[in-house]
């Protein structure tokens, strides 16, 4: 591939590029390996990345307005003149990833820490009078909606507001409290006024940290990662610079090793939020705990729990993990706007529940289900486990169990091995493309199954979400192009349709004294379906369209993601028996309207919307209340959608239980995993969706083995 000729021309240029520079400054001063890193990271955007943006005066602007939203991400720091003074400075990012000083990054750098500093000493003032909620006035706290302050009385009356809301939700929080304590003789109930100065303690204490962890934790090498990074997302979502400890971080996360209760967590703002639960893992298995809820307290045994709003992600981890065996309470606020405690008791991470798993689903018809987390492949040993060989065993299994049709479910599977997506894809076609690969300025490369054996020819039913991404688009993209299932999911899926290759800096320049660099995950190939079409941005397009519960996640919201386009189409056959998805997409919504469960569901996503679109938050006590009421009435019913979904008769293969044998844990594991699945709304109509196909498909198949 175009890789092998471009890394080792690449390597050349670079380092003579970075030795002629190195020569202007002392290796021990750490402004000049600042200088290296961004030298390197610039030619390997332009030489390697897949479809570089040009490098100049408009791109380094995008960089420098992100690089300003990411330091204050809420607007309370800078002022509106400081970025007027920073704006001749905007255009010379390029330079700097050229080879110039970094002048941009240390002038930013330097301000901010002078305005954070500034403002450590804002919030105590603020903080040490009580507030009055009788008056009525309103914040607005998200960012997009605001300007930075004109200027410092602003900024003070900005950071007043702000600690009003927080004040204000701590003490009706406190209030509540006080009214479920009410009766209890051991306790004395405390005032109003008494309970506001509580509130502005809990609020000051939880600043307290926020700013202690500016000052004491991160450093101008945390800021200047992010400065990279602002660099490297603007190219694309998906190329990173990684630090030595995240690069780190993320071959371990490769490896598959995790530890603790198994979620991938990340700061955004003063919140830490989960971005991903593990498979497998302590918090997969509890089953509470979701992608993109917030983490608000952390609590051990009877111990208070420990506020963690303003935490560094490292230091919210190292209350999180523990010992094996040992319960940690966590508080999290939902997506869906909830608040509740999790209990997960810790563990290590159980590899083998990350591989495929089967079930048979009995009803009007046995059903095959095929549940895969991830396209998984283990390259270091070749007798390791792979996705498409496990994928064809339970294949197996379920056709020796006479199954009328098989689900396989891709939800929330976010890719892996291209290699095992198209040995899988071959399972259900004959020999055909399954899908195209085109490096930066090259020809497409059609990878195609070459087997031309149909392990499984029934039908065949493939469910996705928003989460669904890169290797799981792929599979579904190809069964649609072929005609072969019938994708039930989201509107579309992630839209992530592009390969990245981790790069170590090192590699291209050792640093003498033996330390890293980091390394630079960058965007070399895009993806394209066997019609010609990108899976990138646009996802795939499932014929029977769900309701989406989750917010936006996709690529499609992120304004610097490659864009949509197509290629000549490869040639194909489409499966003899073609899926009339028109007739299946008629019943699916038929059954939809009349169903209270998906009346319900979609009633609260209506309401989960139009709370979303709220710009403004009233910092009266009574009209907070009403609100936040209301707010919690609506909400509430989403718990009870699952109430009125049928109970899916779902069992394990005999075969697979006899493997699992007397172990109580795994067995207690496949119950829980079984459990999770009997009430389903969106496999129950899955089911439904397969019971219309099955009817569909079984007089042409009859007729083929005539």
């Amino acid at each position: 591939m175009r890789l092998k000729v471009i890394i080792p021309v690449l390597l050349i240029s670079i380092s003579a590029g970075v030795l002629a520079f190195s020569k202007q400054g002392h290796k021990e001063d750490p402004p000049a390996r600042y200088e290296v890193i961004m030298n390197l990271v610039g030619q390997m955007l332009k030489e390697g990345h897949y479809q570089p943006k040009p490098i100049d005066d408009k791109f380094s602007k995008e960089v420098f307005n992100k690089y300003l939203r990411s330091l204050d991400t809420e607007k309370k720091f800078f002022l509106k003149s400081d970025v007027v003074k920073l704006e001749p400075l905007s255009s010379h990012i390029d330079d700097e990833l050229m080879g110039a000083p970094v002048d941009c990054f240390r002038s930013i750098n330097a301000l901010i820490k002078q305005r954070v500093a500034e403002a450590a000493a804002i919030y105590p003032e603020i903080l040490a009078k009580p507030f009055d909620f009788s008056v009525n006035e309103t914040v607005t706290l998200d960012p997009d909606k605001i300007d930075f302050p004109a200027d410092e009385a602003a900024r003070k009356e900005s950071w007043r507001k702000v600690l009003k809301y927080r004040t204000l939700e701590k003490l009706t929080d406190l209030q509540e409290q006080r009214e479920k304590d009410k009766g209890k003789d051991s306790l004395k109930s405390k005032t109003d006024a008494e309970l506001e100065v509580e509130a502005r303690q809990k609020v000051k204490q939880l600043y307290d940290r926020y700013f202690e962890r500016l000052k004491n934790r991160q450093n101008d090498n945390d800021r200047f990662n992010l400065y990279v990074n602002a660099i490297t997302t603007t190219m694309d979502p998906h190329t990173d610079y990684f630090p030595p400890d995240e690069k780190r971080a993320f071959e371990e996360q490769m490896a598959g090793k995790f530890y603790g209760i198994g979620a991938q967590l990340k700061e955004e703002g003063d919140k830490i939020k989960v971005v991903s639960i593990v498979t497998g893992s302590p918090s997969w298995k509890q089953g509470q705990l979701k992608a993109n809820d917030v983490i608000q307290k952390v609590g051990q045994g009877n111990s208070e729990p420990v506020d963690i709003t303003g935490y560094p992600v490292e230091d919210a981890v190292k209350l999180i993990r523990g010992k094996k065996g040992t319960p940690v309470t966590l508080t999290v606020k939902s997506v869906d706007g909830t608040t509740k405690a999790i209990t997960i008791v810790r563990d290590e991470i159980v590899t083998e529940e990350t591989f495929a798993k089967s079930a048979i689903i009995n009803g009007q018809h046995k059903i095959g289900y095929i549940y895969l987390p991830e396209f998984y492949a283990d390259f270091n040993d070749r007798n390791g486990a792979r996705s498409a060989d496990d994928v064809a065993k339970e294949v197996a299994k379920l056709k020796a169990e006479k199954v009328d049709g098989i689900i396989l479910d891709l939800r929330f599977n976010g890719g892996g091995s291209l290699q095992d997506v198209v040995q899988m894809a071959g399972l259900f076609i004959p020999e055909g493309p399954v899908v195209q690969v085109r490096s930066r300025g090259g020809e497409a490369v059609v990878l195609r199954d070459r087997d031309k054996n149909v392990q499984y020819d029934g039908p065949l039913a493939i469910m996705v979400n928003e989460y669904s991404a890169s290797a799981s688009e792929i599979m579904a993209a190809a069964m649609q192009d072929y005609k072969r299932a019938v994708i039930i999911g989201s509107p579309q899926t992630f839209g992530k349709g592009t390969v990245q290759r981790l790069f170590s800096l090192d590699d291209f320049y050792p640093v003498k004294d033996g330390s890293s660099l980091g390394a630079l995950k960058l965007t070399q190939q895009k993806f394209y379906r066997a019609n010609g079409g990108s899976t990138q941005l646009k996802g795939v397009t499932s014929d029977i369209v769900l309701p989406d519960p989750y917010y936006e996640v996709s690529e499609r919201k992120d304004s610097d993601a490659l864009v949509w386009d197509e290629i000549p189409r490869a040639a194909f056959t489409p499966w003899y028996n073609p899926v009339n998805t028109e007739v299946l997409k008629k019943n699916s919504e038929k059954r939809m309207a009349a169903s209270p469960a998906f009346k319900l569901l979609n009633e609260n996503l209506s309401t989960l919307k139009k709370l979303e679109k709220q710009d403004s938050y009233s910092l009266n006590i009574q009209t907070y209340k009403t609100e936040q009421k209301t707010n919690t009435a609506a909400l509430k019913k989403y718990d009870a959608v699952n109430d009125k979904v049928k109970e899916l008769s779902i069992v394990n293969i005999k075969s697979d239980i006899d493997k699992l044998g007397n172990d109580t844990t795994k067995l207690a594991r496949n119950k829980d995993w079984l459990k999770a699945r009997t009430k389903d709304i969106y496999l129950d109509e899955a089911v439904n969706v397969m019971n219309d196909l099955i009817a569909q498909s079984l007089p042409k198949m009859q007729r083929k083995n005539q």
